[in-house]
């Protein structure tokens, strides 16, 4: 496969392979560890559920067209060093900058997408070349590699319930976050990668401005949910609810409020999604005219 391909057969029977496989061995061992109660294989559920989703798209986006400086050991390097990284980073940071306030959510995505952006500088330090495309593919894997780092540790604390062990709950934690991952933190990276890889690998104002964008991005993705209950409530509320909010009392809500919830908190993302994949396909579509450009 040569650097301008846009993937071939081959390529896509692997992330699919990979995809099917996993998903295959995911699924006998949760049925496995539900049959006979082991508590031994729930590692394997974990890692597997957590991983599944993004070595599949990592793999998916090696096949997209990329120059020769994106080679499997610069990935597995960026996946695994990039992804625990970033992981550490945000953790570390979180812990000591965080306290409960109204902009907790803006400081979780402009922490989140630094440290995944400066994972991103020290994985690929030694770079040459650096084409917008390559930026996107390894910035995308970075960001996998701290999702399924972040949601192996999602599904461990899913595991542990008032009432003991709930292997249900680990999955359904699993399952859920596999389903946003190709939307999240690797989609967010992405864009920021090919920022940083157009500009050399430089901190110039366009990176900067990209890397607040996907850090809004990312808060609006986390503060969905109290968004959308502010919302509902607005628009559905009613006084004697009011009244219990005012004197620090959690009112019930009625069914047509849950229903409207759901429904603004699911639109939120889905809006959210769709303008980060607008503003990756801008980035790769730039990138491809420059490219055209430059080789006239």
């Amino acid at each position: 496969m040569t650097a301008d391909s846009g993937g071939d057969g081959t390529t896509t029977a692997l992330w699919l392979r990979i995809f099917l496989t996993g998903l295959v061995l995911w699924l006998a061992t949760v049925v496995v560890t539900a049959w006979t109660g082991n508590s031994n294989l729930v590692p394997t559920v974990v890692l597997f559920g957590s991983f599944l989703v993004p070595v599949t798209f990592v793999v998916w986006a090696y096949g997209r067209g990329r120059s020769p400086e994106v080679t499997v050991e610069r990935l597995f390097v960026a996946f695994v060093v990039g992804g625990v990284l970033g992981v550490l980073g945000a953790s570390l940071l979180e812990s000591w900058l965080l306290r409960p306030s109204l902009l907790v959510y803006v400081l979780v995505g402009l922490i989140e997408e630094g440290v995944k952006l400066a994972a991103l500088v020290f994985v690929t330090r030694h770079v040459v070349r650096r084409a917008t495309r390559d930026g996107v593919v390894l910035g995308a894997t970075v960001g996998f590699g701290f999702a399924a780092f972040e949601s192996a540790g999602y599904a461990f604390n899913a595991l542990f319930t008032a009432g003991g062990l709930s292997l249900t709950q680990l999955v359904e934690t699993e399952v859920l976050r596999g389903i946003l991952t190709p939307v999240g933190h690797g989609l967010w990276t992405a864009i920021a990668g090919g920022a940083l890889f157009r500009a050399g690998g430089r901190v110039t104002g366009p990176v900067v401005l990209t890397y607040l964008g996907v850090s809004l991005l990312h808060a609006l993705w986390d503060s969905m949910s109290a968004i959308a209950i502010a919302i509902t409530l607005v628009l559905t509320g009613r006084p004697w609810q009011f009244e219990l909010l005012r004197i620090g009392r959690v009112p019930h809500v009625t069914q047509w409020q849950v229903h409207v919830y759901t429904l603004l908190n699911w639109a939120g993302l889905i809006v959210i999604s769709l303008v980060a994949l607008g503003w990756l396909w801008t980035t790769v579509a730039s990138a491809r005219r420059d490219r055209g450009i430059l080789s006239q």
